[in-house]
């Protein structure tokens, strides 16, 4: 797996633990409020919530994402609610190239590139697991 997989997991993980300490036989009913939670919390590349970014709003709680009846709508123009969404998206879009170039800058900042020509000496580690049929010995 890669780092951000492994924090998620790791996020996910205390997150339930926390919920579900005192409620070990309830525990599938907390899902939902675990969910709840990380969805709301911000994102450190974007500073918004996953609900910020694919609604367009931060709910303050569960009940402001269930749907309404079509009489108590808000009458808000479609058109301009989904170039709000699109400008929204632009903006974190630029934000996420922003983060990953800092990244990369900071990653890349003591690294030396190094250009092999035909014909010059390199050694090569070989790993059971790379070749395994090929590998017969350490000396071979």
């Amino acid at each position: 797996m890669d780092g951000q997989t492994e924090v998620t997991n790791r996020t996910l993980g205390v997150l339930l633990r926390a919920l579900i300490k005192s409620n070990l036989k309830s525990w599938d009913q907390l899902l939902v409020h675990a969910e709840f939670a990380y969805n709301w919390s911000l994102s450190m590349t974007t500073d918004l919530s996953p609900f910020k970014v694919v609604f367009g709003v931060k709910p303050l709680s569960p009940l402001d994402l269930t749907p309404r009846p079509m009489d108590q709508k808000a009458n808000v123009d479609a058109s301009k609610r989904v170039q709000e969404i699109q400008e929204l998206h632009e903006k974190i879009k630029g934000k996420i190239e922003q983060v990953n170039a800092s990244y990369q800058a900071q990653g890349n900042k003591n690294r030396r590139q190094v250009i092999f020509n035909p014909g010059d000496l390199v050694w090569v580690h070989s790993r059971k697991e790379h070749f395994p049929s090929k590998r017969k010995s350490k000396l071979m």
